[in-house]
């Protein structure tokens, strides 16, 4: 019996092997973007960046259904915009297609007036900054976090950068400091702490666009109210994009973008949209509220 065993065992092991070596072949042969070379990121000063879509259509896949249908909207430099609509309506996808992660099937997407297609990638990405729902943090320690993003910010930029996102008073009760290792994907940390620490990152690389991807959904009410404040001194000096949930950040911005079904439906105020948008009246008064609650 033991050396069918051993056979048993010698088979297994080539099988699990085997399908880890297809699968290691599988990433090697994705498409890669070109080898970005280093770009500088914007001065203190950098004017905010202006951004429009212009009749854009989107699919994942040739073989998947459309996700954007002439998507059409203008966002002036400077202040703050909402993305609200149903779940599938697109919102997501928009932050995808400014950062390029995807380019468009038809359309265009103008960044200062100026086709997407016409930066350079590293040039582009280094203008923004980006904060998904579920922000990484990676194992190591919260200072080496924060400076992911723009690793030569000294010592008083921290600092501000802290105060804003209210992470001040969490410094000060590590053990550490801004030295205490945060765990695997940041396990140490509550999910509002890690989502503070991205906003953190973010705003170190002094963008000229920042995009919020539902960047307060992990945050209590207290922090969520900071960090709203935040969020709209950050729109006086640069131009904040967020795809939002909560009743309490879309009052706030300074135009709010209805999508639905992969359409722009209404642009304008929160007191616009209420009496002229049937679909944002009935988001208002029932899945805002609720999630605000």
């Amino acid at each position: 019996m033991s050396p069918i065993q051993q056979v048993v065992g010698a088979i297994t092991q080539y099988q699990t092997g085997a399908a880890a070596l297809t699968r290691m072949q599988e990433a090697l042969c994705l498409p890669a973007e070109p080898s970005a070379r280093f770009t500088p990121l914007p001065s203190p000063g950098a004017q905010p960046a202006a951004l429009a879509f212009d009749d854009v259509r989107f699919r994942y896949a040739d073989d998947l259904p459309y996700v954007h249908h002439g998507v059409t909207f203008a966002v002036p430099a400077q202040g703050m915009t909402a993305f609200v609509g149903p779940s599938g309506a697109g919102k997501t996808t928009v932050f995808s297609l400014i950062e390029r992660f995807y380019d468009p099937d038809s359309g265009v997407i103008t960044l200062d007036g100026r086709d997407l297609a016409d930066w350079e990638l590293p040039q582009l990405r280094a203008s923004i900054g980006y904060v998904e729902q579920d922000a990484p943090v990676l194992s190591g320690s919260l200072r080496d976090n924060l400076l992911l993003g723009n690793p030569e910010a000294d010592d008083d930029a921290l600092a501000r950068v802290l105060k804003t996102t209210r992470l001040d008073g969490l410094i000060a009760r590590l053990p550490a400091g801004l030295d205490t290792l945060v765990g695997h994907r940041g396990t140490k940390l509550s999910g509002g702490e890690r989502q503070r620490v991205a906003i953190a990152r973010a705003l170190l690389r002094r963008p000229r666009l920042l995009l919020l991807d539902e960047a307060t959904s992990q945050l209590d009410a207290v922090n969520e109210a900071a960090l709203r404040d935040t969020v709209s001194d950050v729109a006086r000096t640069t131009t904040v994009l967020v795809v939002a949930h909560r009743l309490s950040t879309v009052t706030m911005a300074d135009r709010i973008v209805v999508m639905d079904a992969g359409r722009v439906r209404a642009v304008g105020t929160h007191r616009e949209l209420v009496t002229s948008d049937p679909l944002y009246a009935e988001l208002a008064a029932t899945q805002f509220l609720a999630a605000a609650d």
